[in-house]
């Protein structure tokens, strides 16, 4: 009877051993994919904040853009009204000229 007693006892580790070794082997595997799954979320993230950061930089040269454009337009603008004070004042000059009777 010890005989069989020592068998199942070496059946048990045996099949413990077996246990043991499946679950160091799914750990490792967990370990393994947790890993890509970590490698892949971390490129993930950083293509997202790479396309977010073009954007932005877009977006503020678009609006530095702009305004040069408002600034070149502010400044033309003062140029045409300064020219036209200075016309109207010679068209009044000329006109009154005219009524004078003044050539």
């Amino acid at each position: 009877m010890n005989k069989q007693r020592i068998q199942q006892v070496l059946e048990i580790e045996k099949q413990a051993q077996a246990i043991h070794d499946a679950a160091v082997h799914d750990a490792a595997q967990l370990q393994k994919q947790a890993e890509q799954e970590a490698q892949a979320l971390i490129e993930k993230t950083k293509v997202k904040t790479q396309k977010e950061a073009q954007s932005l930089v877009d977006d503020v040269q678009v609006e530095n853009e702009c305004e040069r454009i408002m600034s070149q337009s502010e400044d033309k603008s003062h140029q045409m009204e300064a020219l036209a004070v200075e016309h109207f004042d010679r068209a009044v000059d000329y006109v009154l000229d005219q009524l004078v009777g003044r050539e």
